[in-house]
């Protein structure tokens, strides 16, 4: 068993976050991060002895004890249900439950994916690499819009360069939550091995495939 299951198996039994940790010698954040990530839950009071009401206490007298009065969630939800599509609120809901580095780190997979397909779609062959499109189709005669070699690999480097400032900003921002503790080994681990990444795609040649926009002329 996986020392983060044991961990699981000790918050549902009650442990407290600095029990857990101390137990098994990782940080506190560590185990809320495995909480917020894997959706850990366990009913509230599970680990408590019940306590009965005093003898002849009248309090709860007329009182539902299932739904506080100010219930904020409740109402939140509520609103979401109302106001939102059905597929929307749910992610909503799920957006709620992760922790901001884990939101931060699925951004930046977002945005790496991105750059890598864009190396295959606007890949240019060579100087040769003449592009046509189909324009205008008309009695007299059609009207093609011709791309150079150049333009399109001057387009592309300009793409290039805006999408990995934002990767490269994203990756920083993702560090300094790591240095402010709110990263567990596994969160750590994964950043240093994507920033490898990224710089052995900064001067690789794009893939040998790509995909060309050709249009021949209609025949009459």
């Amino acid at each position: 068993m996986e020392l983060r299951d044991k961990a699981y198996n000790d918050y549902l039994g009650g442990m407290k976050y600095k029990e857990i940790a101390e137990k098994y010698g990782v940080s506190i954040n560590t185990v809320k991060s495995w909480k917020q990530r894997h959706n850990w839950q366990r009913k509230k009071g599970a680990h408590k002895k019940k306590k009965g009401a005093p003898f002849c206490n009248t309090n709860s007298v007329g009182h539902a004890s299932s739904v506080p009065k100010q219930n904020s969630n409740a109402v939140k939800h509520g609103l979401f249900a109302k106001y939102l599509p059905p597929e929307t609120a749910k992610l909503v809901q799920a957006i709620e439950k992760k922790s901001p580095i884990d939101i931060l780190w699925e951004n930046i997979c977002i945005k790496y994916a991105a750059i890598i397909r864009a190396q295959k779609i606007m890949y240019v062959t060579d100087s040769e690499d003449l592009t046509r499109r189909h324009v205008m189709e008309s009695e007299e005669a059609d009207t093609y819009q011709y791309t150079e070699a150049y333009e399109k690999q001057a387009a592309f480097l300009m793409a290039q360069s805006r999408a990995m400032g934002t990767l490269n900003n994203m990756i920083k921002q993702y560090e300094e939550l790591c240095r402010a503790g709110q990263a567990d080994e596994e969160q750590r681990l994964r950043i240093q091995k994507l920033k490898a990444e990224v710089d052995s795609i900064k001067n690789d040649a794009p893939d040998k495939e790509t995909v060309t926009f050709t249009f021949d002329r209609k025949s009459d």
